[in-house]
């Protein structure tokens, strides 16, 4: 059975992680729908200096190319593409990530706005009863992001910050993005070997 998931890229800070991710889930054989806000693409060009293709059909290919993935792997879904599977129930991945997520998009979430694809594609995953997994980053934080995280955590998501450890003793940057991207990984499912476990150290 294919195995797909939703990836939506908002516009806090973390860019590198939103990369790796989609790097392991391509990797692990994953059908991608990556939905990418207008935010989130400035953050890329400040974080990565990558400019992301104004049109789907175009960054679909451009990620395509840079994770060497299968064709039709990823697919890139405009914001207001309703067409799209994620926006339907009955069609809709049962595991969505938002990764980065900023605290703009959690709000509306917690509401239900759907206003844009991302939004949407939340609340049908959370309606169905699926897994939605939210990266959030963002500090310090207000009573009021605090309170949604409540909420959203008592709808059944799962509430993840960009918060890395240190106890695998970090050497660089990308050990940091990796420690983030290892714990998203586990909680979906993927097997991953991008950090070592608490305990089974030089085993």
């Amino acid at each position: 059975m294919k195995k797909t998931i939703t990836l939506a890229i908002t516009g806090a800070s973390g860019a590198p992680y939103a990369l790796r991710l989609l790097e392991q889930l391509v990797v692990a054989q994953y059908d991608v729908f990556v939905l990418i806000s207008s935010a989130a693409k400035v953050v890329f060009a400040t974080e990565e200096d990558m400019k992301i293709p104004a049109q789907p059909e175009a960054a679909s290919a451009f990620f395509t190319e840079r994770f060497n993935a299968n064709p039709g792997q990823i697919r890139v879904c405009g914001k207001e593409e309703w067409f799209s599977p994620v926006a339907s129930g009955s069609a809709a991945p049962k595991q969505m990530v938002v990764c980065p997520c900023s605290t703009g998009t959690l709000s509306s979430i917690v509401v239900g706005a759907c206003d844009n694809l991302i939004e949407r594609a939340a609340d049908v995953v959370l309606k169905e009863r699926g897994q939605l997994i939210l990266v959030t980053r963002e500090m310090p934080l207000s009573s009021i992001h605090l309170e949604n995280m409540l909420k959203l955590s008592q709808m059944g998501a799962t509430i993840m910050p960009a918060s890395p450890g240190f106890y695998h003793q970090p050497q660089q940057i990308s050990d940091l993005i990796d420690f983030v991207v290892a714990r998203v990984l586990d909680h979906i499912g993927v097997d991953q070997t991008l950090m070592e476990r608490w305990g089974y150290q030089n085993k």
